[in-house]
């Protein structure tokens, strides 16, 4: 992901007189390749940038992007917050409401706000750590956002806040409107849409806010951003601004792969703290979760928020499954563009795009199949693919589990295909 895009998470308790530092899921320390003493061809280079990211990645989706200057990453850590318990569809279900973005006569802006602030809360991420001297195992404050109660049911409240926000979390802990905390339970999360569902005891919610039509949207139409900017002391902050665009699309690095978040782009003051708050417009409805930002000297103004037509089936998946249930290729990618030109040498001219299968779990969809490391895949069902993103879009938005999809592939020069019965990702066949 470009440097200038970032979450906007913040980091709590930083050194006396420094700058705080915002660790960004999105993005990964680029480490320096070594001199190698000899080239082992295009294998050698795979089993290298391959090393260590089986196991436990491979279940992240239905493709496992493999950073090929970042082969020595650590695999995160189990979320101990999270809880898998499953909710029946019919007992909990959010939908969007029909609204307007005209200003409602009988409510000032300042009335729409103090309504919809008592549904904002903070979120304090926890995490385990060793003391370097001892060795003794503690929690420590990580990070902080925000998130929105949106739904009380059967003496649960659901909040929604983004992935980034408390990923890798051991615990979890929600601040309410009246100044009351509640320790909060991970739902589900899922780290290629940047979105997760806590739920805390009902009793904690006051309010909830509900989702509006974010299809409606247009350029020019006022909107409001309310969260926690800068850490918890600053709760509740209003921004106001315009929707600026709808429909961008920006690349982002996360830690289920690369992908492309369809957001919406608005000039409301956004800064580190206000991941997973609401965009919400002149009817106090929630047409979108604050989640990126241009952040680079000379910019002002450049936020995004995931709209909320977007959220509302993510996190009733979430909900109900406690992740988002894709079809599963099972296979680690190296995008083309990104491996030294030496090794593609048995590649015709004439392909200038595609991802390279740098590894293939056993028993997958893809072994069974019949993929082999080494494999450039250059489409599928038809569709060019120029990069793992095109592949993971393309599977994601028009394939199911059990769906039948035919690859494109060059295997040592030579132009085949190959027909793969996709496997699901919550349970990848064997």
């Amino acid at each position: 992901m470009s440097d200038l895009y970032k979450p906007f998470d913040e980091q709590i308790n930083p050194t006396p007189n420094e700058e705080p530092i915002k660790p960004n899921p999105y993005e990964k320390p680029v480490e320096p390749l070594k001199k190698q003493k000899k080239t082992g061809g295009m294998k050698s280079f795979l089993s290298m940038v391959t090393a260590g990211v089986m196991g436990s990645a491979l279940t992240l989706g239905a493709v496992t992007y493999t950073d090929v200057f970042d082969f020595l990453k650590t695999e995160p850590q189990p979320n101990a917050a999270t809880s898998t318990e499953s909710l029946s569809q019919s007992e909990l279900t959010t939908s969007v409401v029909p609204t307007s973005n005209s200003s409602n006569p009988t409510a000032s802006l300042a009335d729409v706000v103090e309504d919809a602030s008592k549904a904002i809360v903070g979120i304090v991420n926890y995490q385990n750590q060793s003391n370097p001297f001892s060795g003794a195992q503690g929690t420590v404050q990580s990070g902080s956002g925000s998130g929105v109660i949106f739904n009380v049911q059967d003496d649960d409240a659901y909040i929604v806040t983004n992935n980034h926000v408390i990923e890798g979390a051991s615990e979890v802990e929600v601040s309410l409107y009246d100044g009351e905390k509640a320790k909060a339970e991970v739902v589900g999360a899922d780290a290629l849409t940047d979105l997760a569902v806590l739920k805390i005891d009902e009793k904690y919610a006051t309010h909830t806010l509900k989702f509006g039509d974010s299809s409606g949207l247009r350029p020019g139409d006022q909107v409001m951003a309310i969260g926690n900017p800068l850490g918890l002391d600053l709760s509740r902050t209003v921004t106001q601004g315009i929707v600026s665009a709808i429909d961008r699309n920006i690349a982002v690095d996360t830690s289920a792969g690369k992908w492309e978040l369809s957001v919406i782009q608005t000039d409301a003051a956004i800064n580190p703290g206000n991941s997973g708050g609401a965009l919400i417009n002149t009817s106090g409805h929630v047409i979108g979760i604050n989640s990126l930002k241009i952040s680079d000297s000379g910019v002002e103004g450049l936020g995004f928020a995931i709209p909320s037509n977007d959220v509302v089936p993510i996190i009733n998946e979430l909900i109900e499954h406690g992740k988002i249930e894709r079809p599963y290729l099972g296979v680690s990618l190296a995008d083309l563009q990104e491996v030294p030109s030496m090794y593609l040498q048995s590649l015709p001219e004439s392909v200038k795009g595609g991802t390279i299968v740098a590894q293939v779990e056993p028993n997958s969809a893809a072994a069974n199949a019949g993929l082999k490391q080494m494999d450039v895949i250059v489409s599928i069902d038809g569709e060019e693919i120029t990069n793992s993103s095109d592949l993971r879009k393309y599977m994601y938005t028009n394939l199911n589990a059990k769906d039948k999809a035919t690859l494109k592939i060059y295997r040592e020069g030579q132009a085949i295909e190959v027909e793969v019965n996709l496997a699901n990702s919550t349970s990848p066949i064997n």
